[in-house]
């Protein structure tokens, strides 16, 4: 873009990086610090950067480049609310400049505001629709908020602009995986491995497929990037799985583990914070809150078209959702936020953490609280008479989610413990779920899950329904048949093939789900270390 000189011009090249004409209109001197504060930004020597903006801040405080390298420093800093506010400032100097919308939504995003941060991506793509960075940001925030029909055609104008845009070209790849797309999705991280071999991302998007086989050259390949010295923290952890997968394919089991825990425990050292006592103290609290019953419900046919698929992650609760998505008379929404949020909301209401305040909740309250479910719930929803809500927080929160929806369905997915937390952590979840990067952590969330299980089946009979994964896959028409029975829905022979349903999964059990029901092998057998160190910890006999 052409400028005159004296005039900020908000230049950027087909990627989204900033031209030097941005700051052209400065004197000589604040040029030349603005060009250094790039330089340190770019290294990530943040202190620096901020020493080369201050005096040209000081001499041009609303200079439109200087405030969003600020944005900048103070997003990396982890400050995204100050990195909001510079951005704004920047804007009502340059309204027009699509780098600063798209530096606004990634701080807003970064902020929790998804919304905001989509609309300021969209405005972006508008004023330079060759921003390749731009669309990727759009379709990466799209396919958070679960948007893939959207999603994809955004990284696809990112490729299109592109074309060796790696993250784009992951992101895309999982996006096809949610879509069912497997084999597309194999060809775009291929594609991205063949721009990039190192890409930790496409390394473990192929592992993530759970259907994907690696062979002993890549197995070999990654062995070599993970022997570098140089890889960051966290593509190490994505190598580190990958690896130990491609070593599961092989049958090097023993190198297999030795992979895996290495990788699990460099995640479970990124969490600081992380307290799994007092998580179990929590749901202790949780089961003495709903211990008794509570008050008669104001409407008790109130929920009656919610099906809630509780349970721990890796325990079949995807293919429990897949079979009742095959029938005409269920919407499969997956997993759902709005059980947590409704009561979050109403914690912060009452100035009370859950579950401190259920013994005072009045039936007006839970009347209340269900309603509000149900109306957040119905943007996820389609025209059926029914939904399915498999939210992987809600076991903990059938006692609320009863009292809410009085006539809900709540099917619980069990699986072999130790099966079950063996595939735990051989995953690596996207967010939350903290407790799966341990054994003990794993195994005592196992615990409180069946602790609570156990009081919500007594508590609730024929409202809580315990659907066994290996009877599943054992019997399926059987099982089947008593999962739609308990649910109140007539027999549909489509339920016995739930792998021909079209729709996006967006769960570890994407590429899983695309397959005929199959009894998966016993894996624990061949991790003897794990197995041993599981049943102690969940005090099973051997």
């Amino acid at each position: 873009m052409a400028t005159r000189p004296g005039a900020y011009a908000p230049a950027t090249d087909a990627s989204g990086k900033a031209s030097a004409l941005r700051y052209a209109d400065l004197p000589a001197n604040l040029r030349k610090q603005m060009a250094a504060a790039a330089e340190h930004l770019a290294a990530e020597r943040l202190g620096d950067a901020i020493a080369q903006l201050t005096p040209v801040l000081g001499s041009r405080p609303e200079h439109p480049e200087a405030l969003r390298l600020l944005g900048i420093v103070l997003h990396k800093s982890g400050q995204p609310g100050d990195a909001i506010d510079a951005y704004r400032r920047a804007l009502q100097v340059a309204p027009d400049d699509a780098l600063l919308w798209n530096n606004l939504g990634s701080a807003q995003r970064a902020n929790g505001d998804g919304e905001a941060a989509a609309e300021a991506f969209r405005r972006a793509v508008e004023l330079a629709p060759q921003l390749a960075a731009a669309w990727f940001n759009l379709g990466k925030m799209y396919k958070t908020q679960g948007r893939l029909e959207l999603a994809r055609p955004a990284l696809e104008r990112a490729l299109e602009r592109e074309p060796a845009h790696v993250p784009a070209r992951v992101t895309l790849g999982e996006t096809l995986r949610s879509l069912g797309e497997v084999d597309a999705a194999i060809a775009a991280y291929e594609r991205a491995l063949r721009d990039d071999p190192a890409a930790a991302g496409a390394w473990y998007g192929l592992a993530d497929l759970k259907t994907y086989r690696f062979d002993a050259a890549q197995a070999q390949h990654l062995r070599g990037l993970l022997g570098a010295a140089d890889v960051p923290a966290e593509p190490r952890i994505f190598l580190g799985f990958a690896l130990a997968k491609a070593l599961d394919d092989l049958g090097d089991y023993a190198q297999a583990y030795e992979a895996l825990a290495e990788a699990n425990r460099r995640k479970r050292a990124t969490f600081s914070d992380w307290n799994p006592a007092a998580l179990a103290q929590h749901y202790e609290r949780i089961a003495t809150a709903f211990a008794a019953a509570g008050p008669p419900p104001l409407d008790a046919q109130l929920g009656a078209e919610a099906i809630l698929v509780v349970s721990l992650p890796r325990s079949g609760s995807t293919l429990t959702e897949q079979i009742l998505a095959a029938h005409s008379q269920v919407d499969a929404a997956g997993e759902l936020p709005d059980l947590a949020q409704v009561i979050d909301a109403e914690s912060a209401r009452r100035g009370q953490p859950f579950p401190h305040w259920v013994a005072e909740a009045s039936a007006q309250d839970w009347d209340r609280l269900g309603r509000d479910y149900l109306q957040r719930a119905q943007r996820w929803r389609g025209s059926a008479a029914r939904f399915t809500d498999k939210g992987l927080a809600n076991w903990a929160l059938v006692g609320a989610a009863r009292r809410m929806l009085p006539a809900a369905r709540i099917v619980n997915c069990r699986r072999d413990p130790v099966e079950n937390c063996l595939s735990c952590f051989r995953q690596l979840f996207a967010q939350s779920h903290e407790y799966t990067y341990d054994l003990s952590d794993m195994a005592q969330q196992w615990r409180s899950y069946d602790r609570l299980s156990r009081q919500w089946s007594v508590l609730h009979p024929g409202y809580f329904l315990d659907s066994s994964y290996e009877a599943l896959v054992r019997e399926p028409e059987a099982q089947i048949r008593a999962l739609l029975d308990f649910c109140g829905l007539p027999f549909e022979a489509a339920c016995l093939e739930p792998h021909r349903v079209q729709r996006s999964v967006r769960t570890a059990s994407a590429a899983q789900v695309r397959q005929p029901i199959g009894a998966a092998g016993a894996r624990a057998v061949r991790y003897p270390l794990a197995e041993q160190v599981l049943r102690a910890a969940l005090a099973l006999n051997s």
